[in-house]
């Protein structure tokens, strides 16, 4: 009798192992369709039935090794402290990208029309990290600016450090660059009972979404209007 083919699950298993470890021993280059088959022992029309192009297995490979990480690491619970929260994950982000310079690499290589699932992610994070502030009045530019300041920095952080021999690494640098950035984004002090229209004006644009009471009409011509009033606040005219 012919032995039943393994489960589909076991089989996707298999192929993402595989890629994962063509990946961290032999780099990007390595990661292709004929390569991952023979690794995994499979066909490569499989890899295309389980996961649509190579563009599907990366994600799914990256989904492994972020699962794989995390598990490694204590659990991430958020504080009371925005701007502490807004370090640890900024610490994590660093140790992933620099424990995965490969992986990193290569969803860095994406365009912007097709970003990676795990890319995206991430920047959800940050981004409700960012938001935490902006609520508790800390910042001093808006969300969005705020958002991409520590993104653009984190990835410089990363991709300098990984072109840079081990030994010669400087392991201050993220601290002293995520340092810089915080300068630029965050007041000096909670924002006072009688805030700044700027800091007033980031802060409730953060808690409109939650803001009881408004209907969708309202909420939007509110979210609007502040929109435009930081948008003048950050470029007054002249």
């Amino acid at each position: 009798m012919t032995p039943d083919p393994p489960p589909r699950d076991d089989v996707r298993t298999d192929v993402v192992v595989a890629a994962a470890r063509l990946l961290r021993e032999h780099g990007a280059s390595a990661v292709t369709t004929r390569a991952v088959a023979q690794a995994a022992g499979v066909q490569a029309p499989t890899i295309y039935r389980l996961f649509g192009d190579k563009n599907g297995l990366v994600d799914a490979v990256a989904e492994h090794v972020m699962a794989t990480y995390v598990a490694t690491k204590t659990a991430d619970d958020v504080s009371g402290d925005p701007v502490a929260d807004l370090r640890a994950g900024w610490h994590t982000h660093l140790e992933f990208g620099l424990a995965n310079p490969e992986l990193f690499r290569l969803l860095g290589t994406r365009g912007p029309g097709d970003p990676s699932p795990a890319s995206v992610a991430g920047l959800a994070v940050l981004r409700s990290r960012v938001r935490r502030l902006a609520a508790a009045g800390l910042l001093r530019v808006d969300e969005q600016r705020a958002t991409m300041m520590v993104h653009a920095a984190g990835t410089g952080v990363i991709l300098t450090l990984l072109g840079t021999p081990a030994p010669q690494r400087d392991p201050g640098l993220g601290d002293a660059v995520l340092d810089a950035v915080l300068g630029g984004i965050l007041t000096t002090t909670p924002a006072p009972p009688d805030p700044t229209l700027r800091t007033a004006a980031v802060t409730l644009a953060a808690v409109t979404p939650d803001l009881p009471g408004l209907t969708d009409a309202e909420r939007t011509l509110l979210t609007e209007w502040l929109t435009r009033s930081l948008a003048r606040l950050s470029h007054p005219p002249q």
